[in-house]
């Protein structure tokens, strides 16, 4: 069965980076993700990358992960009027070294 990934972009609002990377480094991973990184990239910039078991593992975590955005939604800037506070993407792993 071959893994799948996700990857979040989001900008946290500069007073609120305490709280955010507090609630992110409190959460627990969701059942079925492998493993998830956040990466700075810029200042109050970030990207989330998840590994998990398989898709089907991450569509039964997204009602549990949007419970938790929403929690942190009042910490994020709008990105966009079309992508609201995150930038997501997903897929299947076709190369891994």
């Amino acid at each position: 069965m071959a893994k799948f990934m996700n990857i979040v972009r989001c900008k946290v609002k500069t007073s609120n980076r305490e709280e955010y990377l507090k609630k992110i480094d409190d959460m627990p991973k969701f059942e079925g993700q492998i493993s998830a990184k956040y990466v700075e990239t810029k200042p109050n910039e970030f990207f989330m990358i998840g590994e998990w078991n398989s898709e089907d593992a991450i569509a039964k975590a997204r009602p549990k992960m949007i419970k938790f955005l929403d929690s942190l939604r009042h910490t994020l800037e709008e990105l966009s009027s079309e992508l609201g506070v995150t930038d997501p993407h997903s897929g299947t792993v076709v190369i891994e070294k």
